[in-house]
């Protein structure tokens, strides 16, 4: 594992906050503070210039917001990181962060530990988000695809639950991180999502889902 510090961008426009939360993770050994944004436009150029591993990225912000910026990051440096940490409990916002490739998602009252450990999960390329907000995303796939379950009476409640997440365009590792499951037990339900189906591959097992209605 490398010895060089966890490069982060950090983007609010709430300068207390924001230069807060620069000093606590600057003193954190590992983490480096390289940039700061007062707004997604910003964030976006920030991002651009320093080539961050994490952007802590703020939703509510002037001008381009923080769902639309971590859309532009994203699909300009795949490689970069994105955690949203914003005071919104709203599931559409939630959703939005992961739609637009948000790999984390956090409560601003979040606690230090429970930041640094979002941050260095996303810096390795895991998909993290925080109890409150899990156990959301896990209610959400429960309650949502009741329709699934008639059109799809050949799968399991846990697979019908990760055909959901596939729908939504997620990966086996977000998936078990979202559901707390292992990798391995992902990649086996989904072979068997396949195998059930009928379906050649991913791109045409989303077809089929979302035709169903899931993963919208």
């Amino acid at each position: 594992m490398s010895d060089e510090p966890i490069r982060v961008v950090l983007a609010d426009d709430h300068p207390i906050y924001r230069d807060g939360l620069a000093v606590l993770l600057g003193s954190i050994p590992g983490i480096e503070v390289v940039g700061t944004a007062c707004d997604g436009a910003q964030a976006v150029e920030r991002a651009a210039e320093l080539q961050p591993d994490v952007v802590v990225m703020d939703v509510r912000m002037p001008g381009l917001d923080g769902i639309e910026a971590t859309r532009r990051i994203v699909a300009d440096s795949p490689h970069i990181g994105v955690v949203v940490l914003t005071m919104s409990e709203e599931d559409a916002t939630l959703f939005a962060a992961m739609r637009a490739g948000a790999r984390g998602y956090l409560l601003k009252g979040a606690g230090q530990a429970e930041i640094v450990r979002a941050i260095t999960a996303v810096a390795h390329g895991e998909a993290i988000f925080g109890p409150a907000v899990a156990l959301r995303v896990a209610e959400f796939f429960h309650s949502a695809p009741k329709a699934g379950d008639a059109v799809f009476p050949q799968l399991t409640s846990r697979e019908r639950e990760i055909l959901a997440l596939v729908a939504a365009g997620r990966s086996n590792a977000q998936i078990a991180s979202a559901l707390y499951l292992s990798p391995k037990t992902v990649r086996n339900n989904v072979s068997n999502i396949f195998a059930k189906l009928h379906v050649a591959d991913r791109a045409e097992a989303i077809v089929r889902a979302r035709d169903a209605g899931l993963g919208r």
